[in-house]
């Protein structure tokens, strides 16, 4: 059975945002380019296993955040390292959202996140969601701290 494909519409610039994603993740790979050097109409690329296609459609359509990529990761300096590659050139949102220099939004969240929301302890859940909030990017420290009252 073959897995659902991410297909994102881009408004030029495929070929050089697919160069981009590969370049800031590590185990990634272009798998194909459509169209002549200098107008790539298309790009399928493997970012760390995910396999997702850019399409050069046109100004018809744009991207927004109501679609958006999480990055979960494990550390602060993962969180960090793709903060600052993804947002170079882009914009820093709330709540470890970011829109990089070509418009996809992108989300990138500390493993730990999932765990301090989710916390049975109503008042201990509810702190940690008022840091995030309060964050553009996440800052696994602080949410620590908010979630034990700290």
């Amino acid at each position: 059975m073959q897995n659902p494909t991410p297909f994102f519409w881009f408004d030029g610039k495929v070929g050089e945002a697919a160069k981009f994603y590969c370049s800031v993740f590590k185990k990634s790979k272009i798998v194909q380019l459509n169209g002549l050097a200098n107008n790539i109409q298309s790009a399928t690329l493997r970012l760390n296993g995910l396999e997702l296609i850019l399409f050069n459609g046109g100004p018809h359509f744009k991207l927004t955040p109501a679609v958006s990529l999480m990055v979960p990761c494990k550390t602060q300096r993962e969180v960090d390292y793709y903060w600052k590659k993804l947002t170079a050139g882009g914009e820093e949102s709330r709540c470890g959202w970011l829109v990089d220099k070509f418009g996809l939004s992108w989300q990138i969240v500390p493993d730990m996140l999932f765990k301090v929301l989710s916390d049975q302890d109503e008042a201990k859940s509810g702190r940690a969601m008022q840091a995030m909030l309060q964050m553009r990017k996440l800052d696994i420290k602080a949410l620590w701290r908010a979630h034990a009252g700290k």
